[in-house]
């Protein structure tokens, strides 16, 4: 089965842009869709973005669509989910998940595989 592992988590300040990056560990994920949640201090884990497997049809939470773009090269097999303007709010871990063909991108158990995290911080 496969197993996703992030990267590129770290410490920003706010304004800053940060990029990171899924990849899958034992299989592709080729043919998976992957979204990205974060769970920050505090607060329950939320949805963020989500992309298909073919690198299509990119659906974002509403607060951060301007700024956050998730995109995948399936040739490295990696999505990523960039960044800009980050708010200290964002600070949080940072999971990626994949599943075959979730019914409802922002519902958590609808995917199948998730990474360990990647923690991000952002201060002010």
């Amino acid at each position: 089965q496969v197993q996703l592992v992030e990267s590129g988590g770290g410490l920003a300040q706010a304004g800053d842009s940060l990029t990171l990056s899924c990849a899958p560990s034992g299989r592709t994920f080729d043919d998976y869709a992957v979204a990205w949640f974060r769970r920050s201090p505090g607060k329950d884990g939320e949805f963020l973005a989500q992309i298909t497997w073919l690198g299509t049809k990119p659906y974002y939470r509403g607060s951060v669509k301007s700024r956050f773009t998730i995109y995948r090269d399936n040739r490295k097999s990696t999505v990523f989910l960039h960044m800009n303007d980050l708010k200290a709010a964002g600070t949080g871990v940072y999971y990626c998940a994949g599943a075959i063909a979730p019914d409802g991108a922002g519902y958590p158990n609808r995917y199948d595989v998730w990474g360990q995290g990647t923690q991000v911080t952002v201060t002010s």
